[in-house]
């Protein structure tokens, strides 16, 4: 018996639908989707595209950007502006990957400022 039905209150009828998302976190690009009559839909995001840059920047305000808007601006804020992460994510800082990354990317990884590693 379900617990809500159990405990006198609403319990699941045929109104009643599950939904199922799906989140791809990926390394250049993210993106959400969820079922839709047995067919995956992907959620736009603010901009209208279903993919998002995997980026994150954070400006001198103190204010956060993400995807498109992060992406935009990392040649002029490049040393706070985050990408490529996740190749980055569970290695320790001595990792062959995570050393070559570090020589590609313009913000800092490792050592007492990052709050990545």
């Amino acid at each position: 018996m379900h617990a809500a039905a159990a405990g006198g209150g609403p319990s699941p009828g045929p109104a009643t639908r599950e939904l199922v998302v799906g989140i791809d976190l990926g390394t250049t690009n993210s993106a959400v989707a969820f079922m839709d009559g047995g067919q995956p839909r992907c959620i736009p995001n603010g901009t209208g595209s279903t993919l998002t840059p995997s980026v994150v920047a954070f400006t001198a305000d103190g204010s956060s950007l993400v995807g498109q808007a992060a992406k935009r601006q990392a040649a002029t804020n490049p040393s706070n502006t985050y990408y490529s992460v996740k190749r980055l994510i569970g290695r320790p800082h001595s990792d062959a990957v995570v050393q070559e990354e570090a020589s590609r990317v313009a913000f800092q990884v490792g050592g007492s400022e990052c709050t990545l590693c």
